[in-house]
């Protein structure tokens, strides 16, 4: 029986074709296609027309990251956040995402569902992607540190924004969140009040614990106690808000103030007063952090810090060009640090009058 020859069907025009194909019915080497196509001086005339002739014919569209990928020079930017919702992390990416696409760079976003486990795959997944450089918050669980050396041992550029490593060798986009936490404490003295209660957050986190730092500098500063009946210490979630509050209204002497460390908390907070006939804020104060969107649909509005979003994200962005920029040469790790603002709003702001006397604040904890 006659053999019969294998032949290959040739390309459609609508069928994507790779540089392979091109090669193949041309019968040159790829090495032949490429520099025919980049008008590299090595291929004469008549090849280089008869590569763009086919190219033509069959709608050829070079792979660009594959080529970005061989000269070493990857286009793409790797993100990885705790979370895509709400408004502080999307607002972040926003700015990330036009910072980096004026710079000519497009992103890969991760998120690590704040599991410190998910985080070390989203690392091996953009390392594997082979992005230019990587941006990290980090997630709520995560206390070892050990897959951001492989990123570093790598050459890779690599920036913390929001919540960061600490340490002078980091490079990192931060908001001064001990500062904003001064400021709302000081507003909260600024009306009144003076048993100032505290949603604080892990305190692996530096945002937290500088937050945490912020409050404890306002009590010191408008010489008020430092009473830990009145700190506790959370995964900052609604429903931890809410069973803080629970806790305080049946002390003989509630609080007249909360700051919380998170918008959600101090949500969370406000509802279980109100659900108990506690006014906001004539009878207890409430302040959160992070200026989310609902903060201005709730009823009162809350008073919040805002984190300045999307200049963060935009930062960011800057500082891992230069890393990008100075690769193989050194330098010098940098700390960006954001201004907080301070956002008044109806949740915190009394009617110029001091907070109520300790008796009549605890004879109406008694009648609850």
């Amino acid at each position: 029986m006659a053999s019969r020859k294998k032949t290959s069907a040739a390309p459609t025009s609508n069928t994507p074709v790779s540089m392979a194909d091109l090669a193949r019915e041309l019968g040159v080497s790829m090495t032949t296609i490429s520099r025919a196509l980049s008008d590299h001086y090595s291929i004469g005339p008549e090849m280089k027309s008869k590569v763009l002739k086919l190219a033509k014919k069959y709608n050829y569209q070079p792979n660009r990251l594959a080529s970005a990928l061989r000269k070493g020079k990857s286009k793409l930017l790797g993100i990885i956040v705790p979370y895509i919702e709400g408004r502080f992390f999307p607002s972040v990416v926003h700015g990330i995402e036009t910072a980096a696409s004026k710079a000519g760079y497009n992103v890969i976003i991760c998120q690590s569902h704040e599991d410190a486990a998910q985080e070390r795959r989203n690392i091996e997944a953009l390392l594997s992607a082979q992005v230019a450089g990587i941006m990290v918050s980090l997630s709520r669980t995560t206390t070892s540190y050990r897959h951001f050396e492989k990123v570093q041992s790598r050459g890779l550029p690599l920036v913390f924004f929001d919540r960061s490593m600490e340490g002078e060798d980091v490079n990192a986009v931060v908001l001064d969140d001990q500062e904003g936490a001064l400021i709302s404490t000081r507003h909260l003295v600024a009306q009144g009040c003076r048993r100032i209660a505290h949603l604080a957050g892990p305190q692996h986190l530096t945002i937290y614990k500088n937050r945490y730092r912020g409050y404890l500098e306002g009590l010191r500063e408008a010489g008020l106690p430092v009473e830990e009946e009145l700190i506790v210490f959370t995964d900052m979630t609604q429903p931890e808000g809410a069973e803080a509050m629970r806790t305080w209204l049946a002390l003989p002497n509630p609080p007249d103030a909360v700051f919380s460390a998170g918008d959600y908390c101090a949500l969370g907070a406000m509802q279980e007063a109100q659900r108990q006939g506690v006014q906001v804020p004539a009878d207890v104060a409430i302040t959160g952090f992070s200026n989310e969107a609902f903060t201005v649909i709730t009823e009162p509005t809350i008073t919040t810090i805002d984190q300045r979003c999307e200049e963060m994200g935009q930062a960011t962005v800057r500082l891992l060009l230069e890393l990008i920029e100075a690769h193989g040469t050194a330098f010098t790790p940098r700390q960006i640090v954001l201004r907080p603002e301070l956002l008044t709003r109806n949740s915190s702001v009394r009617e110029a009058k001091p907070a109520a006397p300790a008796s009549r604040r605890a004879a109406k904890a008694a009648a609850r």
